[in-house]
């Protein structure tokens, strides 16, 4: 791994040039010691016009090129699900931090790979689940840690929205991870996860497009001191895409977005109080924030997004894909 970055700017690059690369550029572009140093598309052109809205100081149009940067500290990477393991490696071999979308690949065997190059380079690398590190669900764990509300009894969490089948989208296109189930389902996921830990045992079901993608997936996780997550993720209507917790003393729901920046609703002893934790900015400022902190402590992984728990939530994915017979 490169030296503990003494320069105070960490020099950026993005891999992967879609719509939340833009999001992710976006709030690179807010914090003051990051820098979005250069981006990489397989094609020049759109590298070029990428650079050009972002201010970036170089374009590549290759990812190959990119990684061969000596002046790049750490790298996102936001490529389609099915291309994470090898572009992680990528830059893993050439010693740059990396930064890697949700899903941090396709199942536990690719995650495991990545880890362990990782290990092997003493390379920093980190799942970007940009939601564990946004203020508002800091705010949950630590009400849920604390037990303010007693414990957890049951999760209800969904995430669904339309969106008109195109086999050509990568959010349907099933080889390259499309459906509900990696691209939104995770999120569910996560927040049973992250707040009751690994179920006992899962229940799944789901419907599927003629592709054989994921249309929708429905969930139960059942753990050993009684409580219950019911999960939804869906490709096919608009859901209210909250998490709600209820607890022994209270509810707490993360209102519509609960991923994302967003309000909490707590009532508790018959009264209802809500807290505003919008956000000026996309929200992967933080994410970015806890990842700059990383390179400068010559870290090689992160204490909040552990690989333990990348490890336990790609094989809650797999368990789930088992349970539905959906195979890649």
């Amino acid at each position: 791994m490169k030296k503990p970055s003494t320069h105070k700017t960490i020099n950026w690059g993005i891999i992967g040039l879609g719509n939340i690369a833009n999001k992710f550029a976006q709030d690179v572009l807010t914090i003051e010691d990051a820098h979005l140093y250069a981006v990489a598309s397989r094609s020049q052109e759109n590298a070029d016009a990428f650079a050009s809205k972002y201010n970036a100081t170089k374009a590549y149009g290759s990812y190959d090129d990119l990684v061969k940067d000596p002046n790049i500290d750490a790298v996102y990477i936001a490529t389609p699900h099915a291309l994470h393991k090898q572009n992680t490696l990528l830059c893993l071999e050439h010693g740059i931090a990396v930064l890697c979308e949700k899903p941090f690949a396709m199942d536990a065997d690719e995650v495991n790979q990545m880890i362990a190059k990782a290990k092997e380079r003493n390379v920093l690398l980190m799942e970007a689940l940009w939601t564990y590190f946004l203020p508002h669900y800091q705010f949950l764990l630590k009400a849920i840690n604390n037990k303010t509300y007693g414990e957890i009894k049951k999760l209800e969490a969904d995430f669904g929205f339309f969106r008109e089948f195109d086999n050509n989208s990568r959010l349907f296109k099933k080889s390259l991870g499309g459906g509900s189930l990696l691209d939104i389902g995770i999120y569910p996921i996560f927040a049973a996860l992250s707040t009751l830990g690994v179920p006992n045992n899962i229940n799944a079901s789901a419907t599927f497009f003629d592709n054989g993608a994921d249309s929708s997936c429905d969930m139960t996780f059942n753990y050993k001191n009684g409580a219950t997550a019911q999960l939804k993720s869906t490709l096919l209507e608009k859901t209210p895409t909250e998490a709600i917790f209820y607890c022994e003393k209270g509810t707490i729901k993360l209102n519509g977005g609960f991923f994302m920046p967003t309000t909490i609703t707590i009532t508790s002893n018959g009264k209802e109080d809500t807290l505003d934790f919008t956000d000026e900015t996309n929200g992967y400022k933080y994410e970015i924030l806890h990842f700059n902190e990383l390179i400068r402590q010559g870290k090689t992984e992160s204490d909040i997004m552990t690989f333990e728990f990348s490890q336990q939530l790609i094989k809650l994915l797999d368990d789930v894909r088992h349970l539905i017979n959906l195979n890649y």
